[in-house]
């Protein structure tokens, strides 16, 4: 596991090192001029001179390889530099927001994986029943349903409609203090809908995993060991068929952290999601960097974690293959 572990940190690193140059490199060829966005409206009439100076204080005037080198070596040093458009260190941008966004993001797939296992095996009980057909269904449905339309359906009708649930933010209006009580109360829609975005393949993987399982001779014998139907679904079925579902959890990682940051759009919820939109719109050079380098570290991470568990679920796999 040490070794497996160690491996994926030495590919982490050039992989972590070609993905701050291309953003650097992407950044340096956006028509979004960082200047005129640090400026604001006091650029349109500053002079061409004062700009240049400004330019030249920002550091943008520089090769676009001695910027990523330089932000490259502070970093190393925990030094990740200046938000231009927050104007605040990047570090404590980032440790503002990333964990709220944490919160919201781990809440989610832990409520869509299970929620999806318990589907995917009612799904499985009996192929082509109408449960089959109910939950696999509803399954195809909200794979094609974006985030952000989940998230304003959820607005639309619980909060707008049945006012049962906040329709944003992290805390009430009138209050002054974060409670974990208001917390909670406004974390279940984004977490729900972002839980629901991720579910689909859940309850797909789990049902056809499961599935298969239930044909397998080891589950064959033990029903003719006449074991109950609930301990070989639960005990043997579930176990086999589940193997799958742990390799999906590192390839959803992605996929949760885009739909992260369009939920927490919708809902005002205070993570990373805003400070990404503008340092890409802004063109904020460090912390558009720091924040691809943290998007990528728990791709990276996620993946490792379901390799880690595939082979501590399955014995025959091993780490240091």
């Amino acid at each position: 596991m040490a070794r497996l572990a160690g491996r994926r940190a030495l590919f982490a690193v050039p992989v972590l090192l070609v993905v701050t140059f291309g953003v650097f490199a992407i950044a340096a060829a956006s028509p979004f001029d960082p200047v005129k966005a640090y400026a604001g409206t006091a650029g349109l009439t500053a002079s061409q001179d004062n700009l240049d100076q400004l330019r030249a204080n920002l550091g943008v005037d520089r090769p676009l390889a001695a910027r990523w080198w330089e932000w490259l070596t502070s970093a190393l040093t925990g030094d990740l530099g200046d938000s231009s458009t927050l104007r605040q260190p990047v570090a404590d941008v980032i440790g503002e927001r990333v964990g709220w966004s944490v919160l919201l993001a781990a809440t989610a797939f832990l409520a869509a994986i299970l929620l999806g296992t318990a589907l995917g095996v009612l799904a499985a009980r009996r192929p082509g029943g109408w449960v089959d057909r109910a939950v696999t269904s509803l399954a195809y449905t909200l794979e094609a349903a974006p985030p952000f339309w989940l998230g304003l359906l959820a607005v639309w009708l619980f909060a707008l409609k049945l006012g049962v649930l906040p329709s944003g933010g992290l805390t009430d209006t009138a209050s002054s203090a974060v409670t974990a009580g208001q917390v909670a109360s406004h974390l279940v829609l984004p977490a729900g809908v972002l839980a629901v975005s991720q579910l689909p393949w859940f309850v797909l993987y789990v049902r056809q995993g499961v599935g298969d399982a239930l044909g397998d001779d080891p589950v064959r014998g033990a029903r003719a060991r006449g074991l109950a139907e609930r301990t070989v679904l639960l005990k043997h079925a579930l176990r086999s068929g589940m193997l799958p579902v742990l390799t999906l959890i590192g390839s959803r990682v992605p996929e949760l952290i885009t739909g992260a940051l369009l939920v927490e759009t919708v809902f005002s919820w205070p993570g990373i999601a805003a400070a990404t939109v503008q340092a890409a719109t802004s063109v904020d050079f460090p912390l558009l960097a720091a924040l691809t380098a943290l998007a990528t570290a728990a791709v990276l991470l996620g993946n490792l974690v379901a390799d880690l568990l595939y082979g501590l679920a399955d014995p025959r796999v091993g780490f240091d293959g």
